[in-house]
Parts: C-alpha cells; structure tokens; sequence
C-alpha cells in the first residue's frame, strides 16, 4: 500500500453545494477533502524593480529547474524563477529571450506573500 505524500499536510472538507451533492449521491459523503491553496501575488513594477536580479538569456536546453539549482542550490525552487517572470512552463520562454533571476531568495519570496 502506497503511503500518501499528503498525510501531514493540512487538510479540508469542501462541502460547498456542488460537492456536498455530488459527493453524497455518489459516495454516502459530504464533500471533498482539499489541501488549501497558498495564493501568490505577482511582484508589481515597484517591487519587481526594487529586487536585485542577474539577467539570462534564455538558450536550447534552459530550464528553469537548472537555473534553481545553479542560483539557488535547489531545483525544487525552479517556480521562484518561473514565477517572478510570469512564465508558467519553459515552453513559455522564446530563445534569446532576457529571463531575471532573483538573487536574493527570501527577497522574492516576501514579494510574493510567503
């Protein structure tokens, strides 16, 4: 039996009407059990100016995971980058485009509301 990443995290019962009867027609419950959602805020121009960055020109074979790691000593911190440039996926970012990269972590991580 496989263990569930999510154990120790936080969790909720969503019984908003839609669930409550969909889940109660279909399975005898109330709702759905969620993990909450942190909500991020995009840097506005001030902040976004005010953070120190290194600028890299994005090239065949970038990804935003080695950036991380490279930046940050962490690929799990890829979305840092990601985010802060409003680029979702690397399929986003166009060769020879200019992708900032935050130096100071905690700086960008207070930008966005962590």
């Amino acid at each position: 039996m496989a263990i569930s990443r999510y154990r120790n995290s936080l969790q909720f019962i969503n019984a908003t009407e839609g669930y409550r009867k969909a889940f109660k027609k279909r399975y005898g419950e109330i709702g759905i059990r969620q993990l909450p959602v942190t909500l991020l805020k995009y840097p506005n121009q001030i902040e976004y100016n005010d953070i120190e960055t290194t600028s890299v020109v994005w090239k065949r074979g970038d990804r935003f995971y080695k950036l991380a790691s490279e930046y940050y000593g962490s690929p799990e911190l890829w979305w840092v980058i990601a985010w802060f440039n409003g680029k979702p996926t690397e399929q986003h970012v166009e060769l020879g485009e200019v992708v900032q990269v935050p130096l100071f972590l905690d700086e960008a991580l207070s930008i966005f509301g962590l």
